[in-house]
């Protein structure tokens, strides 16, 4: 039987097209992926691979897709059966209406660069799919997510983790992976799905996987989209001066890592920095000195312009 590189056979294609699936069949450089919309029709897609034995893989996103989501997803192709990829822009993490929406959206773009990545499905819901009813008349659930969810982002950006955590349960709940993927740009995102499969129960390994960076050194963003030329110049400064605080930790104390990294970006005119926070890679809460852990990462939230950016280092491990 021929499989095709999503990880699935004409077999499969035809047990979508034989069930009534309102699907779309995308044919990319011999890969041959499934475009689904309804949760019903994925719950019932996974169910038929999971009867065959096949392990499933998940990649969240929220679309407008770059090299560092398709990491995720070529990672994911290559551990697994069958691969789905969620196209959803998630109303329920953006504390900030106007940032819900800005946020950069291309479907289209975003279905040709699964296809060909390997993709078995495209996941591309609406609103009410997820949140049947609407958004506003969702039962809300409260989700434990402990102290690594009231730092740095939780702080700044209230109730923005119970809206993660709201989504990617619900998504962990109708794929039933073996495996999710991650990328460590959101580093404080993994903690917290992390908790949140532990204090609700979802048996699912979360992979987290390197971030993926442009030449200059920029991470790798879908709000890198909304970077201005001149704002785009400017926005490498952030992981430059983060790169070079590694090599100057070493001989200095926390304090002057923090002071020397926030100094040297807000140096740079159109840059600003939000927070910096030196921290446990494992509880999330700051250190005031280097021998307190064996896992130290420097997390950082930089407004370029207007624009939101995050990266992340690592002093030790």
């Amino acid at each position: 039987m021929p499989k095709y590189r999503g990880g699935w056979t004409r077999q499969d294609a035809a047990y979508a097209v034989t069930a009534g699936m309102t699907i779309r069949l995308k044919i990319q450089y011999q890969s041959l992926m499934l475009i689904i919309r309804s949760t019903s029709e994925l719950e019932e897609f996974v169910s038929h691979s999971k009867r065959n034995g096949q392990s499933v893989g998940l990649v969240p996103t929220m679309g407008a897709l770059h090299d560092g989501h398709l990491s995720l997803v070529e990672r994911a192709v290559g551990e697994n059966d069958i691969t789905v990829v969620s196209l959803f822009v998630n109303p329920t993490q953006f504390n900030n209406p106007t940032d819900l929406a800005t946020y950069p959206r291309d479907e289209e773009s975003d279905l040709r660069l699964l296809s060909g990545a390997g993709a078995t499905v495209a996941f591309a819901p609406g609103v009410e799919d997820i949140y049947p009813g609407g958004v506003e008349n969702r039962a809300r659930k409260e989700f434990d997510l402990g102290t690594v969810a009231e730092v740095m982002e939780g702080k700044f950006r209230p109730g923005h983790f119970q809206g993660v955590a709201e989504v990617v349960s619900r998504l962990l709940r109708l794929v039933r992976p073996d495996r999710a993927y991650f990328g460590e740009k959101d580093f404080q995102q993994i903690a917290v799905i992390r908790r949140m499969t532990e204090t609700e129960g979802i048996d699912v390994d979360i992979i987290a996987c390197p971030i993926r960076r442009a030449d200059d050194g920029l991470a790798l963003s879908s709000r890198n989209a909304l970077l201005t030329p001149e704002q785009r110049a400017i926005a490498p400064e952030i992981h430059r001066a983060l790169a070079g605080s590694v090599d100057y930790a070493r001989s200095h104390s926390v304090r002057a890592t923090h002071d020397t990294v926030v100094e040297q970006i807000e140096g740079v005119p159109g840059l600003r920095v939000e927070y910096f926070e030196i921290v446990d890679g494992r509880t999330l809460l700051p250190v005031e000195e280097w021998e307190e852990s064996p896992w130290i990462v420097g997390c950082i939230t930089v407004y370029c312009g207007d624009i939101r950016l995050i990266d992340n280092i690592a002093y030790k491990k």
